[in-house]
């Protein structure tokens, strides 16, 4: 169980190709696989998508893919969550403004994982890269953006999680803890939050074929699990006006949970 009211996604809910029209998002982890299929399909819903990672080739490979594929063009702006400064955050927040003037939300994709390991194997400069990606980071991207989300006219931030049940088990370090303390901010900035323009959302997605999935379960077939784009949809859904209702909750995409 979460510590955060769990709803699901209303029946035969789609996206629509302008539910995300003149909006403008924020993908960070943009060329992962769950990062990559939320890009997507919020392009696919009609927003102007800005991707962001540390990688500018695959960047620019997801860039040509989506254009390719008749999307509209992504914009690319690098990003090195390990490595950022509150500057950095700050010189993102302010390339917005300028170039359109808003933000309507933020889709936080990026997670580190180094995987399953026992505590006392743990490397600690493995644990403080996981915690700074998974939670500093966030809320350092976020903190940056909130003046311009706040100024929109309603916005959104999402925050994926990860299998509570799971990852309070055995060896799974810094990126269970990380994704612990993530949930309770999404706690915590809901309360400072929850009667403005700015919606919080957490999203738990099921099992999904991703590389995280891969490094977690190796003796798993991941190739029989879906691809990440339902959990891509049900972001979007989060990144409209249809989920109002949902702020300061956590999606539950796991059947049967």
């Amino acid at each position: 169980m979460t510590a955060l009211p769990a709803v699901r996604l209303p029946d035969g809910w789609k996206p629509t190709v302008d539910m995300l029209a003149g909006r403008v998002v924020l993908v960070t982890g943009a060329y992962g696989g769950l990062g990559s299929a939320v890009a997507r399909a919020a392009a696919r819903a009609g927003a102007t998508v800005v991707i962001t990672g540390k990688r500018k080739r695959q960047l620019e490979q997801l860039y040509d893919a989506m254009v390719s594929d008749g999307l509209p063009e992504p914009v690319i702006h690098p990003l090195d969550m390990e490595v950022a400064t509150p500057a950095d955050y700050a010189a993102l927040a302010e390339g917005l403004e300028r170039d359109f003037g808003r933000l309507d939300g933020i889709v936080h994709a990026a997670a580190s994982f180094a995987g399953l390991t026992p505590i006392v194997m743990h490397k600690p400069d493995a644990w403080l890269r996981t915690m700074h990606v998974n939670v500093s980071a966030p809320f350092a991207l976020t903190q940056a953006c909130m003046p311009l989300l706040l100024r929109a006219p309603d916005s959104a931030v999402v925050f994926v999680l990860d299998n509570p049940e799971l990852l309070q088990r055995a060896h799974w370090g810094a990126y269970g803890a990380s994704k612990a303390a993530l949930e309770r901010f999404v706690a915590i900035l809901h309360q400072e939050t929850d009667d403005g323009a700015m919606r919080t959302h957490a999203l738990l997605p099921a099992p999904m074929r991703t590389t995280l999935r891969r490094m977690a379960y190796f003796g798993e077939d991941s190739m029989q699990l879906p691809l990440p784009d339902a959990a891509a949809e049900a972001a979007v859904y989060l990144l409209g006006a249809d989920a109002a209702s949902a702020r300061g909750t956590v999606l539950d995409l796991r059947g049967g949970a």
